[in-house]
């Protein structure tokens, strides 16, 4: 496993198995989330978004490991 392994295989479970957005999930891993207008008019961070996200990760990953 590498960290771009890693990440791709957590971007993928963060969206297709936890449902959350990718906009939230981009802005977790710290890469720019693409914006039509550019980052300049783009300043959002979805912290209260991603405060709910990070629990339901570690949730999953622990279900992981005491499933097996």
């Amino acid at each position: 496993m590498s960290g771009h392994g890693f990440r791709a295989m957590a971007r993928t479970i963060l969206d297709e198995v936890l449902g959350f957005r990718p906009d939230f999930i981009e802005h977790q891993l710290a890469h720019a989330v693409r914006d039509p207008n550019g980052r300049a008019y783009n300043r959002t961070t979805f912290l209260s978004e991603r405060k709910q996200m990070m629990p339901r990760w570690a949730d999953y990953l622990d279900d992981l490991r005491t499933s097996h």
